[in-house]
Parts: structure tokens; C-alpha cells; sequence
């Protein structure tokens, strides 16, 4: 004997299934949007250089090179790079004051053989391609949108207190993996749509019968 099909599950699978396409479709839009990003990206490695916005958080500076003033040593920090001849090291991360209240700059001034180093660097006049500050953010802070805004940061062109530069910031190295994402959005609903099927189907045939 059939059986019906069940009404709540099917109501939950079906917007299960609504809200992946829509996330789908959502990561087709974001594609587009960072194609014109890195568009702009480009672009601007190509402009000459302008002082660092009063704005920290202007989208529109990343990869362009940028001068500002470092008129104080407020914090240090290190992440990993490495040095002119490839071998690892650690890129010296200053935080800056720059006389008025605000979120300070950042500045990459060249990368260190040691992690444990302090950098000889005190402040002063920077030169070099902005890019976003390193994320500390966890994926949790992230997900749950506390979090602070993201400030540019100058990656020094010459290096400070006589550290090699970090590699000049590419474009090229930023991912745009928003396909492979709507791809993997569109499968995962494809697969809920065959397992939720094949469960209807052996529930619509009913149990075996006994021997």
C-alpha cells in the first residue's frame, strides 16, 4: 500500500533546498563583484602615488601606492613571509600614531630572519602599496559579524631600518574562488534533491512483505 508524501519534511527540505540555490546565486553576484574588484585592483598599481586617506577603510586605495606619516610606535606584530632569497621569515608589522585620535596606521616595513627581532624603526616618512591589514579576526567573529573594519595597510616599496621589503602586493595572488563556491552550492542541492527522492521512494513502496 502507498503511503502520502510527508508534508514537514518536505516543507524543510524544500526550503533547505531554496536557501543553497539562493546561496548559489548569491556567490554568482559575488564573482562579478570581485572581477571588478580586481579590475579596479590593477588599475590601480598603475596610478601615481597619493597620501594615505583619511579614510583607513576607502576600498578604492587597495593596491595603490600611498604616503603617509608614521609619527609614533604605538604596537609590533609578525606574520609570516619570506626573505629576498625564499627562505621563511617575518614580516615586521608596525602600528602607528599619526597625531590625531583615530585607528592609527599600519605599516609592513620589511621582514626579519628572527621573530623574536625588534626592529630599529621609530616612525617617519613611508612609501609603499596599500593593502588590507592582516584579518585577526577568528571565523566564529567573522560569522557573527563582530568584528572591526579592516584598515589599509602600507607595505614600505624600500624597507625599514634596514630590513629587505616584503614582495610588492599582487593583485594576481587574490583568490576569486566565488564559481567554485556556486558550484559546490548547486551540487549540495542537487544531492539533497536524490537522497530526499530515493528516502520517498522506499517510503512510498512501503516495507517489504514477510514471508
Amino acid at each position: 500500500m502507498s503511503r502520502h508524501i510527508p508534508i514537514l519534511p518536505t516543507i524543510i527540505v524544500a526550503l533547505a533546498l531554496a536557501a543553497m540555490i539562493a546561496l548559489g546565486f548569491w556567490q554568482l553576484d559575488r564573482r562579478h563583484e570581485k572581477e571588478a574588484a580586481l579590475k579596479q585592483y590593477r588599475t590601480n598599481l598603475t596610478l601615481p602615488e597619493t597620501a594615505y586617506p583619511s579614510n583607513p577603510t576607502d576600498a578604492t586605495y587597495v593596491f595603490r601606492t600611498v604616503t603617509a606619516h608614521c609619527l609614533r610606535i604605538v604596537g609590533w606584530q609578525t606574520k609570516g613571509g619570506r626573505l629576498p632569497n625564499g627562505t621563511p621569515g617575518w614580516r615586521q608589522i608596525a602600528t602607528c600614531a599619526t597625531g590625531a585620535e583615530g585607528p592609527g596606521l599600519v605599516v609592513d616595513i620589511g621582514i626579519s630572519a628572527d621573530p623574536e627581532a625588534v626592529p630599529a624603526w621609530n616612525g617617519g616618512d613611508v612609501r609603499g602599496t596599500a593593502v588590507w591589514e592582516p584579518d585577526s579576526e577568528s571565523a566564529l567573529q567573522r560569522w557573527l559579524g563582530h568584528r572591526a573594519p579592516l584598515r589599509l595597510m602600507i607595505v614600505s616599496d624600500k624597507g625599514e631600518a634596514g630590513l629587505p621589503p616584503s614582495p610588492r602586493p599582487d593583485p594576481a595572488e587574490v583568490p576569486n574562488n566565488h564559481l567554485a563556491y556556486a558550484v559546490q552550492w548547486f551540487l549540495f542541492a542537487g544531492v539533497a534533491v536524490i537522497i530526499y527522492g530515493l528516502a520517498l521512494r522506499r517510503r512510498t513502496k512501503g516495507p517489504p512483505p514477510v514471508p
